[in-house]
Order: C-alpha cells, then sequence, then structure tokens
C-alpha cells in the first residue's frame, strides 16, 4: 500500500531538486522559456507514441509513471553519475576534458540504463502489460520523451540566459529550438526504442537465453548510437554531425517507423483473428465484428456513442474495445498457466460491466 505513494513522494522531490538547480543555474524566467520551448517537442513525441499505442493502448496510469520516472528519476540518475564522471575526467586528463568523458563514455552508459529500467520494472513486475514489441517502444518512448523533456528545459533555458532569442551573431533560444526540437526531438526516444524493442521480443520468447540477450542486445544498440550522436557533436564539428544525422540518424529513425507499422498491421491481424472465437464464445456480437477489425471503424463507434450518449457511454465503448484487445493478445497462444486464466477471467468482468454501461447510457440516452 506504500509502495506507490513512496514512488510517488520519490519522484516529486526529485522534480523539485531539479527545478531548483535549473532555476539556481539560469534564472526562473529563463527555465519559464525553457519550459514553454520544451512543451512543443515532446507533445509531438508523446502524440507519435499514442498513435504506436492505438491497437492495445497501455494503462494511463503507467504511461504518466513512465514520463515522470524518464523527467525525473532517470534525469537526476544521470545528472549526478555524469556530474562525478566529468569531474573525475577533469583530474585524471586535464580541466576540460573531463566533459569529453561525460559526453562520450558516461552519458550513453548511464542515461540510457536509466531510461531503459523502467522498462525494466514493467517486463519484470507487470508482465501482463506486456505483450510484444509495441508495448516495448511505447514504454521505453514515454520514458526517454520524459528525459528529453527535462533536458530540453534546461538547454533552453541556458541559452536564453546566455543570448536571449539570439540574433545573426549569437545563437540563442531560438537555434537550439531548431537544432533539438525540430531536427532531433526523437533522438532520446530512438536511442531507448533499441531496448524497449529488444523486451518486446523477450517478452514474445520462450528461450530463456533470448529473454537475456534481446533486451541487452538492444541495450548496447542504444549506447552505441548514443555515442555516435554525442562524437558529432562535441568533437566532429557541423559537417559530421550532419552527416552522422543524414546518413545514419534519419535512415535508423525512418527504419524503425517501418518497423513499428509493420509491428501495427500484426496487431490488427491478431485482433481480427481472434474476433471469430470470441463470437463463437458469445463474448462479443457477430455484428460488432467489423467495428471491430479497424482502428476506424473503432473510432466511429466511439464517436457515435459519444454523439448519441455522451462521454461516459464513449469511455465504456473504449474500455469495452480495449478489453476486446487484451483478451485476443492474451489468447493468440493457449492458456497455458493458472496466472493467463485470472487474467482471462479479470479481462472478461471487464469487457462484460463495459458492454453493460455502454447499453445502459446508450439506453438512457445521457445528454451530451
Amino acid at each position: 500500500m506504500l509502495l506507490p505513494v513512496v514512488g510517488l513522494i520519490v519522484v516529486a522531490l526529485c522534480g523539485l531538486f531539479l527545478f531548483g538547480l535549473a532555476t539556481a543555474r539560469v534564472g526562473v524566467g529563463a527555465v519559464s522559456i525553457g519550459v514553454l520551448a520544451a512543451l512543443v517537442p515532446v507533445a509531438v513525441v508523446v502524440a507519435g507514441f499514442l498513435w504506436v499505442d492505438r491497437w492495445e493502448p497501455e494503462p494511463a496510469k503507467l504511461l504518466l509513471l513512465a514520463f515522470a520516472w524518464g523527467a525525473c528519476i532517470a534525469t537526476i540518475t544521470a545528472l549526478v553519475i555524469n556530474s562525478g564522471a566529468e569531474a573525475v575526467g577533469d583530474i585524471l586528463l586535464g580541466s576540460g576534458n573531463g566533459s569529453k568523458v561525460s559526453a562520450l563514455v558516461s552519458a550513453p552508459l548511464v542515461e540510457e540504463a536509466a531510461k531503459d529500467a523502467f522498462v525494466l520494472l514493467i517486463f519484470w513486475r507487470r508482465s501482463a502489460e506486456f505483450d510484444g514489441v509495441v508495448d516495448g517502444i511505447v514504454y521505453a518512448g514515454f520514458s526517454a520523451a520524459g528525459f528529453a523533456f527535462t533536458e530540453n528545459i534546461y538547454y533552453f533555458g541556458r541559452a536564453f540566459a546566455e543570448y536571449g532569442f539570439g540574433n545573426g551573431a549569437n545563437a540563442g533560444v531560438l537555434a537550439a529550438f531548431f537544432l533539438r526540437g525540430v531536427l532531433s526531438p526523437f533522438t532520446h526516444p530512438l536511442f531507448a526504442v533499441m531496448a524497449g524493442i529488444g523486451f518486446g521480443v523477450a517478452a514474445r520468447t520462450r528461450q530463456r537465453w533470448l529473454r537475456v540477450v534481446a533486451p541487452l542486445t538492444g541495450y548496447v544498440a542504444g549506447v552505441c548510437l548514443h555515442v555516435l550522436w554525442n562524437s558529432a557533436a562535441t568533437l566532429g564539428g557541423s559537417k559530421a554531425f550532419l552527416t552522422v544525422y543524414f546518413l545514419i540518424m534519419v535512415p535508423l529513425f525512418i527504419g524503425v517507423v517501418y518497423v513499428i507499422v509493420l509491428q501495427r498491421r500484426r496487431e490488427q491481424r491478431i485482433v481480427a483473428a481472434a474476433l471469430p472465437k470470441m463470437v463463437a464464445d458469445r463474448w462479443i456480437a457477430k455484428s460488432e465484428v467489423s467495428l471491430l477489425a479497424s482502428l476506424p471503424g473503432r473510432r466511429a463507434w466511439r464517436r457515435q456513442a459519444r454523439r448519441e450518449s455522451g462521454r461516459a457511454a464513449a469511455r465504456a465503448v473504449g474500455l469495452y474495445q480495449a478489453s476486446v484487445s487484451e483478451l485476443a493478445f492474451l489468447g493468440r497462444n493457449s492458456i497455458r498457466s493458472e496466472e493467463d486464466q485470472q487474467r482471462q477471467e479479470e479481462l472478461l468482468r471487464t469487457l462484460k460491466t463495459a458492454r453493460a454501461d455502454a447499453v445502459r447510457l446508450a439506453t438512457a440516452g445521457e445528454p451530451r
């Protein structure tokens, strides 16, 4: 009972510490500008991962927790360790070289581990919420989006404190926004998604060695990409940076998007294939199959429910649809364990309750 409360307190304290540290370094006004500027790219990134998560949406509270983890816990962990690595680097290699040690060694290793730790926790403690590659991508993406949000607040705030909005001679917050908010808003999520894919593969296999190797391989891939990115930005100059950006990062991003599209289609096929059996088992009505088999059909159903019976009816229909998807993913293999059986019974209760609520609200004709 106390664990969620303790977790919220820790997250809140980390957030307050980071806010206080940022304001002490660049000032309240600069931090305010940083927050406003950071909201734009994070909104785009979050919207993108919500689009990925349409067929079998993850619980909103876990997505919010993933974002908070990245924004607070992962950020403060990386800050402490990277600062220590920079100090050690200055001592061993001479003043000014510690920042390179931090950027090229500490930051990739620590930041990717800190972001991926939340995915590991979900994979370990909430395995019922982990159905495959898409889930790994979404949890990793939300954690990384939170991390990038906090990092951008500081970078944008510092740019504003030092150069204002910028002009022809100085690169201010507008230049920083273009580099971090326009050219590379998905950079941190892209690194973390490598491990997310690995955890997704691990969730779908029965081979113990692969359940260990796949996430580790994803983590190493994310670290290597992070090292490459930081090396181009720190050591290579503008030409090397643009080369890495256009020849490696952009094609890789397109490749990950392609994988996501394929996985979304796979999820659609899983749901569509399960619907006839659900009709035979009398879990759903035959007339609902065409509506449940496509995302446009599901959206149209929710909109109709909202238009005719109100928001509560639309939420009930959405919960009903989500329960159908969860049952489809659970049943794509035979129910093998008592835990699977309990999960199926829980989902069936949720499905029946949501359906009853939707019917009741539609019958009552709740005003909009």
